[in-house]
């Protein structure tokens, strides 16, 4: 490998797209997030723009790119593609290499749970595609329906004074059943708690978390709250990589320079 090469990786997620930039040492030299829109290949332009922007370079200075996520084949400058699972895993295999880790991404259309031993490859995987419930887009949906800003559920959750429980595993069912809260005068904090505790219930029963677990995604980016109620729930510290939802394009900017 030569020196000052650049590789990157763009994740194009249901949500969200994210793009990593990194240099011949493995260090992030610039990235961005925006969201995914309609148009999966005008947002993955976009993202690989402003990454490039922000690490001061052009886009001829690329050695390769590497796409993953939900729209990978919408990248027609990328080299390669590789799967989220395969993304993830090499990420966290970044920060914590050596341990046996099992990762939980929470992405905005699927929920992940991906098992690697020490050397980073990949044990066992589970996803949940069946329903929205449990994913991003479930937050954001009841967030929508309680006409909440994204922005505003870690804070709100951490103002819960009597978590309510809530009974549905249907995205639909379960806005049903938290408009029924409102109307009963249940405080807003508590519904927005719930809400994260029945994203975590419905991981938890997905696949065992053993050993150590490390959590991805936009929704442990934005939520604090979900780390620690996770580590709550399993008894022990739960980890998280910077950047948690640049995940998924590190790994892909990783696997660039791998290869």
């Amino acid at each position: 490998m030569k020196k000052n090469s650049h590789f990157a990786g763009i994740d194009v997620g249901a949500s969200a797209t994210k793009a990593v930039i990194i240099d011949d040492q493995a260090r992030i030299a610039g990235s961005s997030v925006v969201r995914s829109g309609f148009d999966f290949e005008e947002a993955a332009n976009r993202v690989l723009g402003e990454a490039l922007s922000a690490a001061g370079l052009e886009p001829m200075s690329l050695d390769r790119l590497f796409s993953t996520g939900y729209g990978r084949a919408n990248v027609p400058s990328a080299h390669g593609t590789r799967t989220e699972i395969a993304c993830h895993g090499r990420a966290v295999h970044h920060f914590f290499p050596g341990r046996e880790i099992t990762i939980v991404d929470i992405g905005g259309q699927d929920n992940k749970v991906i098992h690697i031993g020490p050397d980073g490859r990949r044990s066992a995987f589970k996803m949940n595609r069946k329903c929205a419930a449990g994913t991003g887009a479930f937050v954001e949906e009841i967030a929508a329906r309680i006409q909440l800003p994204i922005a505003d559920l870690d804070r709100l959750a951490r103002q819960s004074t009597n978590e309510v429980a809530i009974g549905s595993f249907c995205t639909v069912f379960s806005g049903s059943e938290i408009l029924a809260l409102v109307r009963k005068g249940v405080k807003t904090p508590d519904i927005v708690k719930g809400v994260f505790r029945s994203v975590l219930k419905r991981i938890i029963e997905m696949d065992p978390l053993e050993g150590e677990v490390v959590l991805t995604g936009g929704v442990a980016a934005h939520n604090p709250i979900v780390v620690e109620m996770l580590s709550e729930m399993l008894g022990r510290a739960v980890k998280v990589p910077p950047g948690p939802q640049l995940a998924g394009a590190l790994g892909a900017a990783l696997l660039a320079r791998d290869n």
